[in-house]
């Protein structure tokens, strides 16, 4: 089917802004054109791709399908334009790494500032997106590289480059508040305390809820939040039973104790990843050389 490039441009701007104003906009043509052009689209395809109403435009189920798949292309030319662009840079383009607020606090710092030393021209952008979010940016090609936990459900294995942690889970509470520094608990029993986690679009929440699962058991926590910091702040002053990755504990966690558990806590990693389909930047490989690789 020979369709004009410019034409999923056009429906890819539409698409992702749900706005033919905004569109025409990006795209510096009229907003007659830009409907035109999505008419046109949608005569070849044989098939609608909006929901047009005075109030909002909708995408069609044939029009989601389409945007997965255009939407990686182009993205995919945008990252080909800046390796090409970027000769300055000798080679090496702007690195784009998407990982959660709490990798990039308590991992990725140090490797960061090493790649910068090293290569202090070359730009460092980072997207903050839960582990399970990241995934989603990896496949559509806004982000060269994901450092993610792992077991990660959205995560295809054939992505994963490197190990470059591993690490336990953990219950810590302030021995102020919950008497049980010397004893060993069962999850039947520690389920019945104000247990403190993540939400449920995280793989830390993800992990703790199958866990549970494998033991019959079904885990209501008291609260649920998007930062790990959090946590172990309201920990602190005694609201609950924070669980939280061991590599998050500093100095600062000293007043808190980590629980005994009857159960082992499985280990868990931290995973590099990258998407094969993907040609990788000199940039991502370069920063990949930086990372340990455990087993």
């Amino acid at each position: 089917m020979d369709i004009n490039y410019e034409l999923y441009k056009v429906f890819y701007y539409v698409a992702t802004s749900l706005s033919f104003s905004e569109a025409s906009k990006h795209l510096y043509i009229s907003q007659s054109a830009v409907s035109q052009s999505i008419k046109t689209l949608e005569k070849k395809l044989g098939q609608p791709l909006f929901i047009r109403s005075t109030k909002k435009v909708q995408l069609t189920p044939a029009g989601k399908l389409l945007l997965k798949h255009v939407e990686p292309a182009m993205n995919l030319i945008q990252r080909g334009e800046d390796q090409l662009l970027d000769s300055s840079l000798l080679g090496l383009g702007q690195l784009h790494i998407g990982a959660s607020d709490t990798i990039c606090r308590y991992f990725l710092v140090p490797y960061l500032k090493q790649f910068h030393k090293k290569f202090p021209n070359v730009p460092i952008k980072v997207t903050n997106a839960t582990s399970l979010n990241c995934v989603d940016l990896l496949e559509k090609g806004k982000v060269d590289l994901i450092i993610t936990n792992y077991p990660n459900s959205n995560l295809n294995s054939s992505y994963i480059q490197k190990t470059v942690c591993n690490f336990h889970d953990v219950f810590i509470a302030n021995p102020a508040y919950f008497n049980l520094k010397q004893q060993e608990i069962p999850f039947v029993e520690l389920k019945q305390y104000p247990i403190l986690m993540l939400d449920r679009k995280s793989t830390t929440s993800e992990f703790l809820h199958n866990l549970f699962l494998q033991y019959q058991l079904e885990l209501v926590p008291e609260v649920e939040l998007s930062s790990n910091d959090l946590l172990i702040d309201l920990a602190k002053i005694g609201l609950g039973i924070a669980f939280i990755p061991d590599y998050c504990l500093t100095k600062e966690s000293k007043e808190l104790f980590v629980l005994k558990t009857k159960e082992k806590m499985p280990t868990r990693q931290m995973v590099a990843a990258i998407n094969p389909s993907l040609p990788p930047s000199v940039s991502t490989e370069e920063f990949l050389k930086l990372l340990p690789s455990v087993e």
